[in-house]
């Protein structure tokens, strides 16, 4: 597999927020989103390193590819099985779908749940893995702020993001985040609470007010946020404004 990093920290974003967990990132992404965090992770990595005990910020560094091993021993230091979850990111994990198949069995024997964090586009890759998933957090995304690194190959945001969040909720626990921006309209809030509303309005639904970072400067304001949360409670029963929480905690 293709590997970034693991270490350990508490989750910074949506319903679990807080919560022990290690951290699996897998290397290369095929979106480009205006306020990625981690744009580092958007090729395939040359290397990658893993915290050689929780919370201490000391790494040790290793040549890629990476086999399912190496992760056993890492997440191993880390004590992964006394953790709430093993959070698989990126990049877009579901673009190594057997490498997410690998780190799931490897948690199932354990207490820890495993977590899938997408950009909730690629239905094939979830569809090869879905069954070994506890939590998927997936991503709602604006095709104008997440455009596909080959354009060529863009498909329609909306049917896939509906469709991955059908084949999510049969089969495992599901949340729904949205990234908001300043630009952010009520239009494009509504449409997907409605779709995720369609599926299940139980379904919990996370705007996330967006850090800013590389190309956003601002965060939006409060006049802007909270009528933007009166709008998706219309349509989604748990709707929550979470910003993210993890650089309080030193993570990445």
């Amino acid at each position: 597999m293709n590997l970034v990093e693991i270490f350990a920290s508490a989750q910074g974003e949506g319903p679990y927020v807080g919560t022990s967990t290690v951290f699996v990132r897998l290397g290369e992404c095929d979106l480009r989103c205006l306020y990625c965090d981690s744009p580092g992770t958007w090729k395939p990595a040359a290397q990658w390193r893993f915290e050689t005990s929780a919370g201490s910020g000391k790494f040790e560094t290793f040549d890629n590819p990476a086999s399912i091993d190496d992760v056993a021993a890492a997440v191993a230091r880390l004590a992964f099985a006394e953790q709430r979850f093993v959070s698989v990111t990126g990049g877009e994990p579901l673009l190594q779908p057997e490498a997410v198949r690998a780190i799931a069995e490897l948690v199932a024997p354990t207490s820890a749940r495993f977590l899938l964090e997408t950009h909730g586009l690629e239905v094939e890759g979830l569809e090869a893995v879905v069954d070994v998933v506890d939590v998927v957090s997936m991503d709602w995304k604006s095709p104008v702020e997440a455009a596909y690194a080959d354009i060529s190959k863009e498909p329609n945001f909306l049917s896939r993001h509906k469709r991955f969040l059908e084949i999510s909720h049969a089969s495992c626990e599901v949340y729904v985040k949205l990234v908001v921006t300043p630009e952010t309209s009520p239009e494009e809030v509504a449409t997907a609470a409605r779709e995720i509303a369609s599926v299940d309005p139980a379904i919990p639904f996370v705007l996330q007010p967006v850090s800013p970072f590389a190309r956003v400067r601002t965060s939006p304001r409060p006049s802007e946020l909270l009528p933007l949360l009166a709008v998706a409670q219309e349509w989604v029963e748990d709707v929550r404004l979470i910003p993210q929480t993890h650089r309080a905690y030193g993570a990445l």
